[in-house]
């Protein structure tokens, strides 16, 4: 099948190298990681290039997609800043091409050992025993716990076993134990002096 006149460009930008190179800067402005290797990007765009080649719907869509990139660009997608990039995206979010590159995307980049580097997973864990005796806390990016009890005049009891349906949650203050299963817990009150 012959490419319109119209669309000469159309064959041009399928699955070459200049492709990859916008696919591979797509990925980068649509899943941010400063810290991540140029590697993981292209093996990504590397991996949307041979589904595509697979298939002609993709390819089509593929190549749609870029062409529209350009179109919105005024030029070349790869040389817009961030921020321009972003916007461009944002215009095409619902289009096949870009739920096609989202969705090989999600798949393909974070499955891949030099990202877990960089964010501290460790790897599946299954054969090596599991996380619970191989760090399942380790994590030091993440911050403290916080942990505060309640520091203010003492709570006593003023109603017990009230059916939930009675109760609305904003009544409620303090969490009683001994309640059984259907009971609302202990309506608690300060205690004043």
């Amino acid at each position: 099948m012959a490419v319109p006149a119209k669309y000469p460009h159309l064959n041009e930008t399928q699955l070459t190298e200049e492709a990859r190179s916008v696919l591979i800067r797509v990925i980068r402005v649509a899943f941010p990681h400063p810290r991540f290797p140029d590697a993981p990007y292209e093996r990504t765009a590397d991996t949307i290039l041979d589904e595509a080649e697979a298939s002609t719907w993709l390819r089509v869509a593929l190549t749609q997609g870029l062409l529209t990139l350009s179109h919105l660009a005024g030029g070349d997608f790869r040389e817009l800043s961030d921020d321009d990039a972003t916007k461009v995206l944002r215009r095409i979010e619902t289009t096949q091409f870009f739920a096609f590159i989202r969705r090989t995307t999600v798949l393909n980049l974070y499955d891949n050992e030099d990202v877990w580097v960089v964010l501290g997973y460790e790897g599946p864990s299954f054969d090596k025993g599991g996380y619970i005796d191989r760090g399942f806390d380790d994590l030091d990016w993440l911050p403290g716990a916080r942990i505060e009890s309640y520091g203010g005049p003492k709570l006593v009891e003023i109603a017990t076993g009230v059916p939930l349906s009675n109760v609305r949650s904003a009544d409620v203050t303090a969490r009683d134990t001994s309640n059984q299963p259907g009971q609302s817990p202990a309506v608690m009150q300060e205690v004043k002096k």
